[in-house]
């Protein structure tokens, strides 16, 4: 299947929301989507015929883009979908005109590190306690990739 990638709508909200509760332990809220599509990021769903398989949150910076969310549906992953939409985010970038993509990710996120290192982030700091975690707060790995 050839995906394709549509602007996030309000109207998708639900569907993404149920998504990111089946996918993350920490999800994002209904508000956290709702709130980055009102703000104007860069929001995209991956459809394979009519069906969502991921979905992508980015914000523009000048200069840069900052990809906030990234996720493929769990039984889908591992199969070449998460670099695709990747790869359609770094296109949608350079559009606005950035030379650099950042992101925040958990170290123990082995997937999501090892898809950024395939193509070629790089590890460029820490933020500490970023992130929620069982036992209190995780640290975030702050990656960069030029563009």
């Amino acid at each position: 299947m050839i995906p394709c990638y549509v602007p996030m709508l309000p109207i998708d909200l639900d569907a993404v929301t149920d998504a990111e509760q089946r996918c993350h332990g920490f999800p994002w809220t209904r508000g956290n989507f709702a709130d980055s599509l009102a703000a104007g990021y860069g929001a995209w769903l991956a459809r394979e015929e009519a069906h969502m398989t991921g979905y992508a949150v980015m914000m523009r910076a000048p200069d840069e883009a900052h990809l906030l969310n990234i996720t493929i549906l769990p039984d889908l992953q591992r199969k070449g979908r998460g670099s695709a939409l990747l790869r359609h985010l770094f296109d949608q970038a350079r559009t606005w005109g950035a030379t650099r993509m950042l992101l925040e990710v958990r170290p123990g996120n082995a997937s999501g590190l090892a898809l950024y290192r395939r193509h070629d982030f790089s590890e460029i700091g820490r933020r500490r306690d970023y992130y929620p975690a069982g036992a209190g707060r995780e640290d975030a790995i702050v990656m960069a990739r030029a563009l």
